[in-house]
């Protein structure tokens, strides 16, 4: 993914207003991030903690939702599985909900998926962060094809929101 500043990410909501994207906590240190390791770059809101929000890039251009979350992540005593990188994490996996974007949205309607609570899917399939033992499931396809499988995932999980 290509390094993306403040004023993109705010400019590329799709699911809520100009106003709240706006006044939505953006983190400061978006130069550190490992942008070449990301296939999208999601973010927990530090003064909300059941806010989050994530940005891709979609047919050439940023594409980002605000998500609202469990407070509790699922399966406090077993292991749940993230449906966009198929992570297993003990606690780590929470339902994030994604209000549609435009019309549908306003009167209520959204899109939801089980998530990596910290939105670091990138990093799980690519070896740089770790869920703990058994987190990733061995597989015979290639790393390429992991993140092929979640940038699909993940597009289909916005086409829902756009939709």
């Amino acid at each position: 993914m290509k390094p993306l500043t403040e004023r993109e990410i705010r400019a590329a909501f799709v699911n809520c207003t100009k106003g709240a994207a706006k006044r939505l906590s953006v983190p400061h240190d978006l130069a550190d991030r490992p942008w070449d390791d990301l296939d999208y770059f999601g973010w927990r809101d530090p003064q909300a903690p059941d806010r989050a929000y994530l940005v891709t890039e979609l047919g050439g251009r940023p594409t980002a939702l605000a998500l609202r979350s469990s407070s509790a992540a699922l399966g406090q005593a077993r292991r749940s599985m993230c449906s966009m990188c198929l992570t297993t994490h003990s606690g780590g996996v929470c339902l994030m909900v994604a209000p549609k974007a435009g019309k549908a949205g306003q009167q209520g309607n959204s899109v939801g998926a089980y998530m990596c609570g910290d939105l670091a899917c990138s990093l799980y399939i690519r070896g740089k962060r770790e869920a703990g033992a058994g987190a990733r499931l061995p597989e015979t396809i290639t790393l390429e094809e992991k993140i092929r499988r979640t940038v699909v995932n993940l597009a289909a999980f916005v086409d829902k929101v756009v939709a």
